[in-house]
């Protein structure tokens, strides 16, 4: 959530910001909105200040009368209209803040500075990282490699459930497993994350926190009896450890990582990338959530980059980090990197990471706060995430690139001692 103060004061450099992710026409309309919600709240509080120091100053005015002896009557009846203004302005308040709350929640976060404009062509490549390997044969899809190693089962998901949610049988249920444990035991043991373990349902209140309310409510699966979401990934439950807190002095920065199956009912996707793991509703992800002091935010983010990439290279994957462009880039999301791994049996780039910036977009919405030192004036936290990394696509990446000519997967050196093997074979 922007602060509305900045809005007020700096509404131009506000909407020229807005204006990198394009879309200009619908969020001048809000920014239009906020400020004349709260021009007319101002207002109203100014009013109500005043009437309610009148108010105050008659009732001693009344004591005042009485104790002499004199009437009060007109004074008395002045009140009842003072009181009775004062009760719609209040009503009036309540109304307004829900309004402004309501619009505030649908302004996507500003880019930051370094963000390019344009779309999804203006994207930049920051870095690359490995060479794609040169077959003498011609590289066959994930699907196929999967179905004669026996590792993935399309069609019994689709009958428990429907299409979208994959059965990994054996070598597959075993490489999610030995993926997810690598994953937390070098985040753990040397980028210095905490592991927490969280609830894979969240409340509308977590939802929001983390923007993926009210925007994406369609593309999330909610359990209506009770007003719960499946989460679309471990940032919602993490990042909402400490809503609604304030940090004491010292307690930043705080690094979490944490594994959960991810539920993404993705509504306006239907039909795209549909053929094996290339897009799914659920599917399993290692997150990477941080807690930041305002300074600090941005080197943290080439920090966590850096984590997920580390990933891949154990992995032996090639791999290219981009930097998102303004209408590429998520809702709440400053500045986000993605890590595209390359699957040379699809032919494409194929994203396994976004590490995001989100200065105190989230910290804003769910309350969270620190103190810089003892006795200083709270601040909102800045927090960042990243899958670190998801698993679905980087399967797809491990089987295409080490697949060999006769159907057998040469297994990367850093997932061997996990799997207790070196090649998958039919």
């Amino acid at each position: 959530m922007l602060d509305v103060r900045w809005i007020r004061q700096e509404p131009d450099a506000v909407r020229a910001r807005l204006a990198v992710r394009g879309k200009t026409q619908e969020t001048d309309a809000q920014v239009d909105a906020v400020l004349a919600l709260d021009a007319e709240r101002r207002t109203l509080v100014s009013e109500g200040d005043e009437l309610k120091a009148r108010r105050n100053a008659v009732s001693a005015e009344v004591g005042v009368r009485k104790r002499k002896g004199e009437s009060a009557d007109d004074l008395v009846e002045e009140m009842r209209g003072v009181n009775e203004r004062i009760r719609q302005i209040d009503t009036r308040l309540r109304d307004l803040e829900a309004e402004l709350d309501e619009v505030l929640l649908r302004i996507p976060n500003t880019p930051h500075e370094s963000v390019p404009e344009g779309g999804e062509e203006s994207n930049a490549t920051v870095r690359t990282w490995g060479e794609p390997r040169a077959f003498a044969f011609t590289p066959r899809p994930h699907w196929e490699i999967a179905a004669d190693l026996g590792m993935l089962d399309l069609a019994a998901g689709a009958k428990i459930t429907g299409s979208g949610f994959p059965v990994y049988r054996a070598m597959g249920a075993r490489l999610q497993r030995a993926l997810i444990q690598l994953m937390l035991d070098l985040h753990t043991e040397e980028h210095g994350y905490v592991e927490v373990e969280t609830p894979f349902v969240a409340s509308r209140a977590a939802m929001t926190g983390t923007s993926q309310l009210p925007k994406f409510e369609d593309d999330a699966y909610r359990i209506e009896s009770d007003d719960l979401f499946l989460i679309p990934t471990a940032e919602v439950p993490v990042t909402n450890i400490h809503r609604d807190e304030m940090l004491e002095p010292g307690r930043l920065p705080i690094a979490y990582t944490a594994y959960s199956p991810c539920f993404r009912r993705e509504a306006g996707a239907a039909g795209k990338d549909t053929r094996g793991l290339l897009r799914l509703h659920q599917f399993d992800k290692v997150e990477l959530v941080r807690f930041e002091r305002p300074e600090d935010s941005e080197a943290a983010l080439e920090r966590l980059t850096g984590h997920a990439e580390r990933v891949l290279q154990l992995l032996e994957l090639p791999y290219r980090v981009l930097l998102l462009a303004g209408g590429d880039l998520g809702f709440g999301s400053a500045k986000t990197y993605d890590l595209e791994v390359w699957a040379p049996g699809v032919d494409r780039w194929l994203e396994v990471s976004s590490c995001s910036l989100f200065r105190d977009f989230q910290a804003r919405r769910a309350g969270i706060r620190f103190r810089p030192e003892a006795g200083a004036k709270p601040e909102f936290a800045h927090t960042l995430n990243g899958s670190g990394v998801a698993l679905p696509r980087t399967v797809i990446a491990i089987l295409e690139n080490g697949q060999q000519e006769d159907g057998s997967v040469v297994v990367p050196e850093a997932l061997r001692p996990y799997l207790k093997t070196d090649v998958l074979r039919p």
